[in-house]
């Protein structure tokens, strides 16, 4: 790696550095497949800053030669450990597209470079990390270890996946957002604790011969071959997310041989989050990054405030319910504004924020005001299929924030990007106000929003609302705009073979499409990633949360018509389109579609279930 003469500001990432600070060794090494960008959008900034706060000497080794251990002994052997991650992502996720083609590009790294972080990114770390120092203590997290923690399903390997605690021979494993954890993990070990003696911190997850007392004995890792088994231990992971209302549970892989996870850490507070969010971050990419091009992933980051955490959305495609939690916390008025503000003393500040938001941007609080004594629901959603009616729903404290940041001197504009969760909106009585402001000050010319299907049958696998409700929302945002005489627009994602969703329900999406005139240009094929129901609905058939069958499009040829019916207008896409209608048996719908070509369609094909 290069050399290079730091101003310090940055933590160390050389042997210079360290000769610069008089250290001799570092309390912990960070590893990441990313590149070192010191902003709290990456975890590993996050983690080390809470550690330096806390009086831990941390150094970071980004993107290491995972070839050989000798990267792994730059800083010499760790007084305390090593501390590993894959990055921001999954690394498969990262490397490979839905159809498993290498990607050419990855945004974590510097210029957009492909091919610097390796496959399954946390298991080549830790083993080089243990081929260099035997004897230190490797800790996994970020989000490829979260959600591979337990036995899972692989959608690149096409099998069911031991935990990576095993196959990574790491000693512990933190899971969720890490800051109390890696705190107390850290602790055990300053103490003079065996890694592999910690075994009673919340948010982890250790091996061990016994089962714990009060544990849940999930489904053994041999069963997991067995699909219903698979679908009831996911079920049983899914229901054991809640820091007030889990238990631990317990895998066995050999006689002996046992995976333990401890209940998650409580989330922070709103204190404890302005805190995080304000510890001294450099805001940037490390100079070793270089100029040109730098990180692409940090370019729009740079200048956005993370004003929430978590999310109560529940949509079965995504991980967060079990990376990041369903109660969501807030950052205080006050933080935001004082990050703000120090935006606008930097040089590089052009005056427009890019975002004020998190997993979901109006997602300001807990779901309602049980949740801190009672934990969420275990069987019911806050907004699917309904909004609950305990719901507490307000935008006002969110309106004020926007209002108030937009008026710090300096600031030209203020922008949503991180998504709108309409139904929540829409759900809100009071919620005329925030269009508007919305619409007049925080739209640059495009709002996106996620529907992701129209018909009411995927959509309720999906655990999203139903059509109509988008459909509202749509004329609601049209209306405004026409009021204020602004030409904006809804910027709509779809999703194409998302479990549940057949050839005959990809048709109405097509159709829906070429009757509301719009093209859309960003899709997305569902791509099965560890963690998230739709994933086990994807490698069981069966839904975990009721057990009943749902109808799968794994096939390759069928998942690239229903890709291709969402951008039918393409010349290219023409024949896949033509078979699709002809396989569902929806010859009327070529003259829909493309009217100017009739429906010349060979009408005595068979048709297959769909």
């Amino acid at each position: 790696m290069e050399e290079w003469e730091s101003d310090m500001g940055f933590l160390p990432v050389s042997r210079l550095d360290m000769e610069v600070l008089g250290w001799s060794e570092v309390d912990f090494v960070l590893v990441t497949g990313d590149a070192y960008v010191d902003h709290p959008s990456f975890g590993v900034a996050i983690i080390a800053r809470v550690l330096e706060n806390s009086g831990y000497k941390i150094a970071v080794l980004s993107q290491p030669d995972w070839r050989s251990p000798d990267d792994f002994r730059r800083f010499g052997r760790p007084r305390l450990g090593f501390m590993i991650t894959a990055g921001c992502v999954d690394s498969m996720v990262n490397n490979y597209s839905v159809t498993k083609s290498r990607r050419k590009r990855d945004v974590y790294s510097p210029r957009g470079e492909s091919g610097r972080r390796p496959d399954r990114a946390v298991i080549a770390y830790s083993n080089r990390a243990k081929q260099a120092y035997k004897d230190a203590p490797v800790i996994l997290g970020g989000l490829e270890a979260s959600l591979r923690r337990m036995g899972h399903y692989d959608y690149w390997d096409d099998r069911v996946r031991r935990s990576v605690l095993l196959d990574s021979k790491a000693d512990i494993l933190i899971y969720g957002m890490g800051e109390k954890g890696v705190l107390e993990v850290a602790s055990a070990l300053n103490d003079g604790f065996s890694a592999r003696d910690i075994t009673w911190v919340r948010g982890t997850v250790f091996r061990t011969s016994e089962i714990p007392q009060d544990a849940v004995v999930l489904p053994g890792f041999d069963a997991l071959k067995d699909k219903r088994s698979y679908a009831e231990s996911f079920r049983l992971q899914y229901e054991n997310t809640d820091s007030v209302t889990a238990s631990s549970l317990a895998e066995k892989y050999a006689e002996g041989l046992y995976i333990v996870q401890n209940p998650p850490q409580p989330p922070l507070s709103q204190a404890e989050m302005d805190a995080v969010y304000e510890l001294p971050y450099m805001g940037e990419p490390h100079p070793t990054c270089g100029s040109e091009g730098g990180v692409p992933a940090a370019t729009e980051i740079m200048f956005s405030l993370t004003a929430c955490r978590g999310c109560f959305g529940g949509c079965a495609f995504c991980a967060l319910t079990a990376h990041q939690g369903r109660v969501v916390t807030g950052r205080s008025k006050a933080s935001l504004l004082r990050e703000a503000e120090k935006l606008t003393k930097r040089t590089d500040f052009k005056g427009y924020i890019h975002d004020v938001g998190g997993p979901t941007a109006n997602f300001r609080k807990a779901a309602c005001k049980k949740q801190e004594e009672y934990g969420v629901c275990k069987h019911r959603d806050c907004l699917f299929p309904e909004p609950c009616h305990m719901l507490d729903i307000d935008h006002r404290e969110y309106t004020d924030i926007l209002k108030t940041i937009r008026a710090i001197p300096g600031i030209k504009k203020v922008f949503i990007r991180s998504g709108i969760r309409y139904d929540y909106l829409m759900a809100d009585k009071n919620r005329a106000e925030f269009i508007r402001e919305l619409c007049d000050c925080h739209v640059s010319g495009i709002l996106k929003v996620a529907p992701e299907h129209i018909s009411d049958d995927v959509l309720k696998l999906m655990r999203k609302p139903g059509k109509r409700v988008y459909e509202k929302f749509a004329r609601e945002y049209n209306e405004c705009n026409r009021k204020l005489s602004k030409e904006q627009y809804l910027l709509p994602y779809f999703m194409s073979s998302h479990p549940g969703s057949a050839l005959n329900d990809a048709v109405e999406l097509a159709i829906y499409l070429k009757k509301s005139g719009f093209t859309p240009e960003q899709t997305q094929d569902f791509y099965p990633t560890p963690g998230t129901i739709a994933a086990c609905m994807y490698y069981t058939g069966i839904d975990p949360i009721t057990g009943e069958a749902v109808y799968v499009a794994s096939d390759a040829d069928e998942k690239r018509m229903q890709h291709a019916l969402l951008h039918y207008d393409k010349p290219q896409n023409r024949k896949l389109v033509m078979r699709a209608l002809e396989l569902a048996g929806r010859q009327d719908a070529a003259r829909i579609l493309f009217p100017s070509a009739g429906s010349a369609i060979n009408r005595r094909s068979q048709r297959p279930r769909v």
